[in-house]
């Protein structure tokens, strides 16, 4: 299904969205499909953000949730940030984010930096 995406503005587009990013959710960096991917989570985010109010969530739970959205382990997030033990200690709650960690996870998982530094407990 080729399609030359726009800017979301029906909930039928939305729809169509987030069915063809099912699709092709599991696209890797080097597949034809990828560019599309990254351009439908673009999409999608923008229209939620605009139609859809966002629960307040914890800086956690938020990188964890647009892990799932890319398809992000946490081993991906180390090549990001270069420490895989860190990055266990981290989703676990056992480290708080650095600033490093909050520019770079910004910038990948396409979160707002400001989502980032809000306060969490850890445990």
């Amino acid at each position: 299904m080729e399609k030359n995406w726009s800017i979301i503005e029906t909930e039928t587009e939305y729809n169509e969205a987030v069915n063809r990013l099912e699709e092709i959710r599991q696209a890797s960096k080097n597949s034809d499909h990828y560019k599309e991917k990254m351009l439908l989570v673009l999409l999608i985010s923008e229209y939620e953000k605009k139609n859809y109010s966002l629960p307040e969530l914890d800086p956690i739970e938020f990188i964890k949730i647009r892990m799932e959205d890319f398809g992000y382990k946490a081993s991906d997030l180390a090549k990001e940030y270069g420490d895989k033990g860190t990055i266990s200690k981290v989703l676990n709650y056992k480290q708080p984010l650095s600033l490093t960690m909050i520019r770079r996870f910004s910038k990948l998982l396409r979160i707002p930096s400001d989502a980032l530094i809000k306060e969490y407990e850890l445990q």
